[in-house]
């Protein structure tokens, strides 16, 4: 008997079952036919049966070879299936649980967006919001997270990120606050208490930077630990807080402040979102992918180089 495992040998074994003819096997697997000879007499060594015999003019399988028929069949197909090309999921007949992890400066307006897309197409999927952390992890290597939203930092090497959207910063304070019936210079906005949003605890960034190059500092009385906290802290305070201008809008629906355009030409803040490549080529992770890129387009119209 032979040594060593050829899955060649079982793709032609089902065809020479299936087709009780050499030539038709040759046929099938686009070979000749004394190749396919060949190999049926190397099934023979290595399997030490006759698989085929001669029958009149036709070859009938021998009990050993129907007895493996239907295996050999089935392993073949499964082979098959690990390198056809995955098809679309249907999204009506979806049943997964996505984790996202989603920072709060996008979580207002596009949590709820993409909730509404996925719902109304896959009724069985659930998706598991995880807030940001405020240390780098792994979370998308090791699985934990299936999608990162917001502004990605610190990514490992292999992980992918494409940029969505662009957002820009705006100012923020109560409507009682005495900076709010005056029109905002740099000097005010220089001279008010200020709190500012950090997961890491940061109590200056790029407003401080801008400020100092033009000889003006401002007094930081507080840090949250994300933006919306940061508006509370305003709403319940005389502290002017500085937040994404989408999360601003929400600030005056919902908790009654007072936006206005900070006076410093301020970078923008890029909106982007993060996967493991292993899920590349997931169907399912494909189609989430997509939602979301459409759901930001929706909630962000400007889009990086456009």
């Amino acid at each position: 008997m032979e040594s060593g495992l050829d899955l060649n040998l079982l793709v032609a074994l089902d065809a020479l079952l299936d087709e009780r003819s050499v030539t038709a096997a040759a046929e099938r697997l686009h070979t000749s036919a004394p190749a396919m000879s060949r190999t049926l007499a190397r099934l023979r060594r290595v399997l030490d049966d006759p698989v085929l015999v001669r029958a009149g003019r036709g070859m009938v399988p021998t009990p050993r070879a129907l007895a493996m028929q239907a295996q050999v069949h089935e392993l073949v197909e499964q082979a098959r299936q690990l390198f056809r090309t995955p098809e679309r999921p249907d999204p009506a007949a979806l049943e997964r649980t996505f984790t996202l992890q989603i920072g709060d400066l996008v979580f207002s307006g596009l949590a709820s967006r993409l909730l509404r897309r996925l719902r109304g197409q896959a009724p069985g999927v659930t998706l598991r919001f995880a807030a940001e952390s405020h240390e780098d992890t792994h979370s998308l290597r090791d699985g934990a997270v299936d999608l990162e939203l917001g502004r990605i930092s610190g990514a490992d090497p292999e992980i992918r990120v494409e940029p969505l959207a662009e957002e820009h910063l705006a100012g923020a304070l109560r409507a009682e606050h005495p900076l709010a019936a005056q029109r905002m210079t740099l000097r005010r906005f220089a001279a008010a208490e200020h709190v500012v949003a950090s997961r890491r605890g940061r109590l200056t960034g790029p407003v401080d930077d801008l400020l100092a190059e033009r000889g003006l500092s401002r007094r930081i009385a507080a840090c949250a630990p994300n933006p919306v906290g940061a508006l509370f802290l305003a709403r319940d305070t005389d502290l002017v807080a500085t937040a994404p201008a989408r999360l601003g809008r929400y600030a005056a629906e919902v908790l009654g402040l007072r936006t206005f355009a900070i006076p410093l030409e301020l970078p923008t803040v890029d909106i982007s979102m993060a996967w493991h490549p292993r899920h590349d080529a997931d169907g399912a992770h494909r189609w989430l992918r997509q939602h979301v890129r459409e759901a930001v387009r929706e909630e962000f119209p400007v889009v990086p180089g456009e």
